[in-house]
């Protein structure tokens, strides 16, 4: 009995040490909406973020294994658009931490004010010997987003573990008052919520100093989300933003910091020991190195190859070489064009096929998601360094198979999925290009 008395003692004070906010029920506009989830620090972290658009006083997160047995809190940041009207709106981000890994997971989130439907996500493997698959695109909005469906299908028939956004969110998150980004994030939704959705900020995201961007995405690392980097399987992803080197009124020290936090983050990544177990350095940005469409400056601009104007400081293409970057994926055009490996305009093709121990980089850019703005049309003669080009509306498909096997294929949504190019990157050695 004293045992019994001493257990119910023992619970109370958990509860009491917990407390839950007095609702009062006079909160008008406090259900979660826009649902989705990123990586924390480690792939068995999930960060959950959500909105709304009064304050709950709390933030949590019920989830479990088949039942939502366990709960973490976290909190909540009031965000105030550069709009005119001025709008707020609370976003929540809840740490799920060391969670197993390979394991399904159900979850809701809310407050006492009211939850969100179910949702669930699996945990990517542990270790590097395991098949990464990915769905990577850019330049997405909310009107004319011709690839929403497919990618929608796919994910709920559970074809990927992560998806890239590679810049552009919306045509813009800031349009009329932010109320634009409201709806494409719950668009959103039915992708962001089941699976890790990494991200990095493109020339659609400038405004107010990309502040929709960095408060409504929760990536890893430094900069509010602006550059990191995780590890998955057999890859090191590197996300970066290429729009520092375009708005140069929000300050030149990002730059330098991301361009010295780019060249710690590729060495830790290159150590022996490192390169062993993820040997696949993958890196992705907003506007490409390379690209050959008729209609945008920025195919002869290329700050981030060439460095910033007349200086030419910080350019980015050498450290691809420096550290042996296998593939590097923009998008900013609205089309699909896959490089042969490139380094300083030369293609340096394997010795015996293209790909088959590439001598340099490849390059792919995949803007073609949709958006109001429509495909970009291509120089009517490709440069020498172009293998494939594409204006149709489509997204990528990326699967590391292992150590030495990786497998990219470009789904065409106008040709109702049809794969219009793939190609099989196969390295023996991943070491810094010798050119």
């Amino acid at each position: 009995m004293k045992l019994l008395l001493l257990v119910l003692i023992v619970k109370s004070v958990a509860v009491a040490s917990d407390p839950r906010v007095d609702p009062g029920y006079d909160c008008d506009y406090c259900q979660p909406e826009q649902v989705h989830i990123s990586f924390g620090t480690k792939t068995n972290n999930i960060v959950v973020t959500w909105t709304t658009y009064n304050d709950t006083r709390e933030s949590r997160v019920q989830y479990g294994q088949g039942a939502m047995d366990q709960e973490a809190v976290g909190h909540s940041t009031l965000f105030t658009d550069g709009g005119k009207l001025r709008r707020k709106m609370w976003i929540h981000r809840t740490l799920l931490p060391d969670l197993k890994f390979n394991t399904r997971y159900v979850y809701h989130v809310g407050s006492v004010y009211g939850w969100s439907e179910m949702f669930t996500f699996k945990t990517p493997p542990s270790g590097e010997d395991w098949v990464v698959r990915a769905a990577i695109y850019g330049d997405m909005g909310n009107k004319n987003a011709h690839s929403m469906s497919y990618l929608q299908d796919e994910v709920q028939r559970e074809h990927f573990d992560v998806i890239l956004h590679v810049g552009d969110f919306a045509y813009d998150m800031d349009t009329d008052d932010a109320r634009v980004g409201d709806e494409f994030m719950r668009q959103l939704q039915p992708l962001a919520a089941y699976l890790p959705y990494m991200t990095c900020p493109g020339n659609h995201e400038s405004k107010y100093n990309f502040s929709n961007y960095r408060n409504r995405f929760s990536m890893p690392g430094a900069a509010s989300s602006l550059y990191y980097s995780f590890d998955l399987g057999p890859v090191h992803f590197v996300s970066i933003s290429t729009e520092v080197y375009y708005f140069l009124q929000y300050g030149l020290k990002l730059l330098v910091n991301q361009y010295e936090w780019l060249r710690r983050d590729l060495e830790q990544a290159t150590r022996p020991e490192n390169r062993a177990r993820r040997p696949w350095l993958v890196l992705y940005g907003h506007r490409p190195m390379y690209c050959s469409n008729s209609d945008d400056i920025d195919c002869s601009v290329e700050y981030t190859r060439k460095g910033l104007p007349f200086l030419g400081m910080y350019s980015l293409e050498p450290l691809l070489k420096e550290f042996g970057v296998d593939l590097v994926i923009w998008a900013h055009e609205h089309s699909y064009e896959r490089t042969w490996p490139l380094y300083d305009g030369q293609v340096y093709k394997g010795l015996q096929e293209p790909y088959l121990n590439p001598r340099a980089p490849v390059h792919i850019v995949t803007g073609s998601a949709g958006c109001q703005e429509d495909t970009d049309k291509f120089q009517p003669h490709p440069p020498a360094w172009s293998a494939f080009r594409s204006s149709d509306y489509g997204y990528t498909r990326f699967a590391a198979h292992n150590r030495t096997h990786l497998y990219i294929e470009q789904v065409d949504v106008d040709l109702k999925g049809q794969v219009i190019d793939s190609l099989w990157i196969v390295k023996d050695l991943h070491a810094p290009y010798d050119l």
